[in-house]
């Protein structure tokens, strides 16, 4: 299992270096639209359509980027589609962590299936506007969440013994999450004093906080990792609902496109959010 994991994310980064390194936005664009069709193949199986009709529902938001993307939706300033993607986001999250699983079961698929493919195609955007913004906002993003996932498993790992939530996702402890919250805030500390020392481009999410102050900054940043927790206890309710452990197959040893992304889908276009608004 481990051999097979180190297999498909070397491959993965082979892939995917080049073309978000690239100065020219269109391999990173494409590769990310394949990925955010990809997911929304997903999206579609976990809310049960199966075959020709999960592909076709993949494809049909393929196809609705690959036109927003030709019709100039790159080149737009989406404050307002940021503000009320970010507020759906917030109250998405409160309405079904309370009501649980069988809450989220009881939505209709009709609203269900559109709603989470209007949220990938929210977070494709976002995604390739934060990179056109710059690679070191981009990349200050993802590591928000990478940070927030690592630090949480080793602190929870160390120090867990209260569930967060464990009707949805067992495995998680308020002690992991807060041990996320820790080592975010360190990142973002360590990323500013390296911006202004002249180690970066002064490009990254944390230091454009950091211009609104340091208590703004701080609570930026934490709500920012708490909806990367969020984002994950999301999906982990959606695939217990559909009695699934993994969104699909297509990364051998580590599930699907939306189990490796599942954080960054509130997170990217909040992010964006707080530095265009």
């Amino acid at each position: 299992m481990l051999k097979q994991r180190i297999i498909t994310a070397v491959l993965m980064l082979a892939v995917l270096l080049p073309a978000l390194f690239h100065d020219r936005i269109e391999a990173f664009a494409g590769l990310s639209l394949l990925l955010l069709a990809a997911a929304g193949w997903e999206w579609a199986r976990l809310n049960g359509k199966h075959g020709g009709s999960a592909i076709a529902i993949g494809a049909a938001l393929g196809g609705a980027l690959m036109l927003a993307w030709w019709l100039g939706a790159l080149d737009q300033t989406w404050r307002s589609l940021w503000l009320v993607t970010g507020a759906f986001w917030v109250l998405l999250s409160a309405v079904a962590l309370a009501r649980g699983m069988s809450g989220w079961s009881s939505w209709p698929v009709a609203l269900r299936l559109p709603v989470g493919l209007f949220l990938l195609g929210c977070a494709w955007l976002a995604m390739v506007q934060a990179r056109q913004i710059g690679l070191s906002f981009l990349l200050s993003v993802f590591l928000l969440v990478w940070m927030a996932d690592v630090a949480a498993y080793f602190g929870g790992k160390r120090f867990g013994k209260h569930k967060l939530a464990p009707s949805v996702s067992p495995g998680k402890s308020w002690e992991g999450a807060i041990s996320g919250l820790v080592g975010v805030l360190l990142l973002a500390a360590i990323w500013v004093w390296a911006d202004h020392a002249g180690w970066g481009d002064q490009g990254s999410l944390y230091t454009r906080l950091w211009t609104t102050g340091p208590w703004l900054a701080t609570i930026a940043v934490l709500f920012l990792t708490t909806m990367s927790v969020v984002g994950d206890l999301i999906e982990s309710l959606v695939k217990r609902s559909a009695g699934v452990k993994d969104s699909s197959q297509l990364l051998p040893g580590h599930g699907g496109v939306l189990d490796r992304v599942d954080a960054l889908l509130p997170v990217l276009p909040l992010a964006m959010m707080l530095v265009t608004v």
